[in-house]
């Protein structure tokens, strides 16, 4: 019998090494990403097996992937929003930016539209302040999408403002990623729910659902649209400032709330993954009222996921930003694990004389990506880009600045995660005005940070070389 098992332990192996290379090859994968499938199989086939079955393709199911392009293709449409028009009129950019909007919205992004307002939210309890008086003066429906909405005092405060609303007539809907959520879903939606507010999963966690589709694939989106006329995105979720940092800090985040057209597209946004989540169509004209217009800000969102075609539609627009960079480019982010464009394109930046900061926590609540980002420094040092670790705790607000007249924010990271597998929600927000928001939170972030030496980065021992160059050739599988 022991003799019958090893022979069979033996074969399998090579049948399991050819079926995963056919496997592999016959997907389109970026190559850095099939070599590294491939050498795991290679070296521990049934355990590389496995983890390709749980995490290693994007599928979401060809039938659940074609309602979601057909879903997208209809609350997208200017027909079916005809109030956009209007306001889309190609707003006033500088001539400099004028290739990046072309670029954002060729590849997938919405429209420019011009006359809304920002306001930038970083403290996290002011943030909640106002979404809760938001949400009190709510009239007709109230939106809601996020990763993590948790079961502790800010999630119940906000949860309170949904079923008094609720109770009001105001139609509540929340939908809650299912892993970064999962607490939420064991008591607190249940309440909601209860009191009148329609409550949804997004992605249900389950190794075995849909025919073995990754179960890492979620949501990341933090949205909440108001009777269609405000909206808040960023990257602060419903909780408390110091969940899950058990490295030390609170969390900084940055959310912002804009009032005017972009409002209508951001409801877009929600109704494609409400839709997409429930099979539910929503008949969408009450949900459009006409806009305000009540500033000068010119805004694209850009929504991205594996479900439509657009996985690389992030990464492609920070490097098409970073081409336009002349004077100044700063960028903070929790994570930060790049692949060769974005990693050529910053150090381009920098030698065309820009001054390139990256802005990143001393210490996340990833120890791996932690590791895989310090295996960069070293590269963009010697390039002359100005490293700085946030010691005010986890630094989580995923922003960028260049030359005073782009600025993006949202929910994605610099990383290979957000770039090509969760779904994601972005704003470009152009001229001077929202930049200059955005470059006072940044220029916070590095008051309280401490400068990386290109000299004492390079005297680091050898075996903190080994180690972060060891996280970094696992970075294509983060």
């Amino acid at each position: 019998m022991e003799f019958y098992f090893s022979e069979f332990y033996y074969w399998s192996q090579w049948v399991i090494r050819l079926l995963m290379l056919m496997m592999v090859l016959s997907r389109p994968k970026r190559p850095v990403v099939a070599l590294a499938w491939i050498a795991i199989t290679m070296f521990v086939p049934w355990l590389g097996l496995v983890l390709y079955l749980m995490v290693g393709s994007a599928r979401l199911g060809r039938r659940r992937a074609r309602r979601y392009a057909t879903q997208v293709s209809l609350m997208r449409s200017p027909d079916r929003h005809g109030r956009w028009r209007p306001f889309i009129y190609q707003p006033k950019v500088e001539e400099s930016m004028r290739p990046l909007v072309g670029v954002a919205e060729s590849l997938g992004g919405m429209e420019i539209l011009g006359g809304n307002s920002v306001e930038m939210l970083p403290h996290a309890a002011t943030l909640i302040n106002r979404i809760i008086a938001d949400i009190d003066a709510a009239t007709h429906h109230v939106h809601m999408v996020f990763f993590i909405f948790e079961d502790d005092e800010v999630g119940r405060r906000i949860g309170a403002a949904l079923a008094r609303a609720a109770q009001r007539g105001v139609k509540c809907r929340l939908l809650a990623d299912a892993a970064g959520s999962f607490f939420f879903f064991s008591d607190l939606s249940g309440t909601l729910t209860e009191q009148g507010v329609e409550v949804h999963a997004n992605f249900p966690v389950n190794p075995f659902r849909r025919a073995f589709q990754r179960i890492d694939l979620r949501n990341h989106r933090k949205l909440i649209v108001i009777d269609g006329k405000a909206a808040f995105t960023g990257s602060h979720n419903i909780v408390r400032g110091d969940y899950g940092n058990k490295r030390g800090g609170v969390w900084q985040d940055l959310t912002a709330r804009i009032v005017g057209p972009t409002v209508h597209q951001l409801q877009a946004v929600f109704l494609d993954d409400w839709c997409y989540q429930t099979g539910c169509d929503i008949p969408a004209g009450e949900y459009f009222p006409s806009p305000e217009t009540p500033g000068r800000v010119p805004i694209q969102v850009v929504p991205t996921g594996p479900a439509d075609g657009l996985t690389a539609l992030m990464r492609e627009v920070i490097i098409e930003a970073l081409h336009t960079a002349r004077q100044n480019v700063t960028i903070t982010t929790p994570y930060f694990v790049p692949d060769e464009a974005l990693t050529t394109a910053l150090r381009l930046a920098a030698a065309r004389g820009a001054r390139v900061e990256l802005v990143m926590p001393r210490k996340s609540d990833n120890l791996l990506a932690d590791l895989a980002a310090r295996s960069y420094f070293g590269q963009l040092l010697e390039a002359g880009v100005h490293v700085y670790l946030n010691k005010g705790g986890m630094l989580h607000a995923k922003t960028m600045t260049v030359d005073d007249q782009f600025a993006m924010l949202g929910s994605a990271n610099f990383d290979i995660r957000s770039f090509f597998l969760n779904f994601e929600l972005n704003l470009l927000l152009y001229g001077k005005e929202a930049s200059t928001q955005l470059r006072l939170c940044q220029a916070q972030y590095i008051a309280n940070a401490e400068t990386l030496e290109r000299a004492r980065w390079g005297k680091r021992r050898l075996v903190f070389r080994m180690i972060h160059n060891a996280a970094m050739l696992m970075s294509p599988l983060l």
